[in-house]
């Protein structure tokens, strides 16, 4: 999941949970607000991480060092107190009103875990058992960057703040309008540049429910009778509802995976329902065989109303054959990134072709597909030997 996702998220908790209010006051700073700041920053905290990424040319950290000992389970306790002894003792220099050090410390806690958990649920894999193992664990619920998720999570706690003080409602709900009324717009462009295509019934229905959002509570004043808490914690409600059903979605797909599976009689190495954009309805279904690996993506939508496409399937098939062994493909597998890359992915696919008198080897892993044809999948290692078998290059596909 996305930072900013994992920052928003931690402060829709802390409002629901602890009571705490806005980030941003027009008086002192006070406890209830330096509540929301601890866990918003408990909660974006695991991905410091990729700090090092930035001043490291190591180009391996992204799998190997990337959601590991600030994203484990086993070292939150340790991550929670230091944050919590840091905030005191900020809170003391500046005067600020601040929960307790026990307080502190478990408001963290619930911070780093949201983060630990909404990770769990891609794709990705997170290695929760860090140090003392590096599996990674997915649970392949959600996409990596879930727009739906992230707006359930954002907009309850912009109309709690819209409708807390009768004497502004009027101005914040409009500015609240006017910045959501073009955000699926701009969201449908983004996601054609990672080649997903958001329909335009879509885009207007988006539209039109941010309106209703920010101006129906006006009506007969019952936005204001609502409390600030409630708003929120209707929020995280509807945030877990959503996880719920996605997590009812993913069990149907794998199911319908499984099926495609037995069916076409496959000797099943690895198997998985993995979330595609832009809904909970899209799923990519992955099986490693001996030779290969194939995918089938569908979309849920389709069996419930009964609407197969124009060829009569509900699905489309795809299989990526493995390049057949040789001595290149050989002695690429012992390099030890190579290695490194083969821990990390789940369904890899080898390639192998000549370029001149260099052979080139290529593993990928069909998790992360070619969205852009304009652009390599992502997490594709590519290797390059000279014609006296030599590495020349080695490296990520850019």
């Amino acid at each position: 999941m996305d930072t900013i996702t994992h920052g928003i998220a931690g402060a829709l908790i802390s409002k629901a949970a602890f009571a705490g209010r806005d980030l941003f006051p027009t008086t002192e700073i006070e406890k209830k607000r330096v509540t929301t700041w601890a866990l918003m920053i408990g909660a974006m905290f695991p991905d410091i991480d990729v700090l090092r990424e930035v001043f490291s040319s190591n180009p391996l950290l992204m799998i190997t060092w990337h959601r590991s000992i600030t994203h484990s389970l086993l070292l939150l306790p340790i991550w929670s107190v230091m944050l919590a002894a840091g905030t005191q003792a900020i809170a003391r220099w500046r005067k600020w009103h601040a929960p307790t050090f026990l307080m502190l410390t478990a408001i963290y806690a619930v911070g780093i875990f949201s983060h630990i958990l909404l990770d769990l649920l891609t794709d990705y894999g997170t290695m929760i058992w860090s140090p003392l193992e590096s599996s990674r664990p997915a649970w392949d619920v959600l996409f990596i960057i879930d727009f739906t998720l992230t707006g359930i999570l954002l907009i309850p706690q912009l109309l709690a703040w819209t409708y807390e003080d009768a004497e502004h409602v009027r101005r914040r709900a409009v500015i609240m309008w006017a910045i959501f009324t073009p955000a699926p717009l701009l969201i449908s462009r983004l996601a054609l540049n990672i080649g997903v295509e958001i329909s335009r019934s879509a885009i207007l229905i988006a539209t039109v429910m941010f309106t209703v959002l920010f101006f129906l509570p006006a009506a007969r004043g019952w936005g204001l009778r609502a409390r600030y808490a409630i708003w929120n914690r209707v929020g995280l409600a509807l945030a877990i509802a959503y996880i719920l059903a996605a997590t009812v979605a993913h069990r149907a797909a794998f199911e319908r995976v499984k099926q495609f599976a037995a069916e076409e009689q496959l000797d099943v190495q690895s198997i998985g329902a993995l979330p595609l954009p832009p809904s909970i309805w899209h799923w990519d279904g992955l099986v490693k065989a001996p030779r290969g690996v194939y995918e089938v993506r569908f979309d849920l939508s389709d069996d419930l109303l009964k609407k197969p496409d124009a060829t009569g399937e509900v699905i489309t098939r795809t299989y990526y054959p493995d390049a057949p062994p040789n001595e290149y493909i050989d002695m690429a597998r012992q390099l030890p990134e190579v290695q490194k890359v083969l821990w990390f992915e789940r369904f890899p696919v080898t390639q192998f072709h000549k370029e001149g008198d260099d052979a080139v080897v290529e593993f990928s892993d069909k998790r992360f597909p070619q969205i852009r044809r304009d652009r390599s999948a992502a997490f594709t290692y590519r290797v390059r030997f000279s014609a006296d078998k030599k590495v020349i290059t080695q490296g990520w596909l850019r």
